[in-house]
């Protein structure tokens, strides 16, 4: 089984005292646990952990003054195959558990209604696991990475519409294609090697055949070498930093190392 040694490095300068929710810690689950861990924050007037959302992996609260400094370094083993889409059935809808029911409707980026017609029909005749990999390889094809001040806060609508997007887009427009096809399909941070450039790594979740399987339509990460961090709707559910208040970025740098 695989193992990611990961370091992360965060430092913000404050206009002002300000409280600031954290999750950039990778979570502890069924099929990846964290065998060595240490989050520093400099100079914390506090720092209250809390669940994430649906108790997958951690948040916390800090009050920070004039800079926010964050330290992360851990060793994560990953115990996750490399899904078979081709053999993955849709679970019937009238089965689906209540923890995937939320994830077949709109959230703030992502729009269910703006791909039905574009997944009827471009995906004519397909569907359960082969539609979802069919679906990642589409967003894969027609999509240009990169990003500029215009697609910062875009939605999967405008993002597919531009033809261009970094690794949050792609897992925005895959999220609600999955889901115009009545798939439930959520957000999910991760850690990942290989991702160009080192960052935070945004990928899709999908529930087929009774569970959540990752899935990233950029190409660049494989499911048995993500670890993640946490999950939601959408980004807004997963953001790595909140500030209630204004903050800048002095640095930024993620690493991930296969081992």
């Amino acid at each position: 089984m695989p193992k990611l040694q990961i370091s992360t490095e965060l430092s913000y300068r404050l206009a002002a005292p300000c409280t600031i929710l954290v999750q950039v810690e990778a979570a502890a689950t069924s099929d990846q646990s964290i065998e060595r861990s240490h989050t520093a924050v400099g100079a914390a007037h506090s720092r209250t952990v809390i669940p994430a959302h649906d108790n997958i992996g951690t948040r916390f609260w800090t009050v920070q003054q004039e800079q926010l400094t964050i330290s992360y370094d851990a060793l994560v083993k990953i115990d996750r195959a490399v899904p078979d889409f081709a053999t993955l059935p849709a679970t019937p809808l009238c089965d689906l558990p209540g923890e995937a029911v939320p994830y077949l409707f709109n959230s703030l980026y992502c729009s269910v209604s703006a791909f039905d017609q574009l997944v009827t029909g471009e995906f004519s005749g397909l569907k359960d696991g082969p539609l979802v990999a069919a679906m990642a390889d589409y967003v894969q094809q027609m999509m240009n990475y990169g990003s500029d001040r215009d697609n910062v806060q875009s939605n999967a609508q405008q993002s597919f519409a531009a033809r261009k997007g970094v690794c949050r887009d792609y897992a925005h427009i895959l999220i609600s294609m999955a889901r115009a096809a009545d798939i439930p399909a959520r957000f999910a941070s991760t850690y990942a090697p290989g991702v160009q450039p080192q960052d935070f790594h945004a990928v899709a979740e999908v529930f087929l055949d009774g569970r959540w399987h990752l899935v990233d339509p950029t190409g660049m990460a494989k499911a048995s070498d993500m670890a993640v961090i946490g999950i939601g709707c959408d980004a807004a559910d997963v953001s790595f930093l909140t500030a209630f208040g204004s903050m800048d970025m002095v640095e930024q740098r993620v690493n991930v190392t296969r081992i």
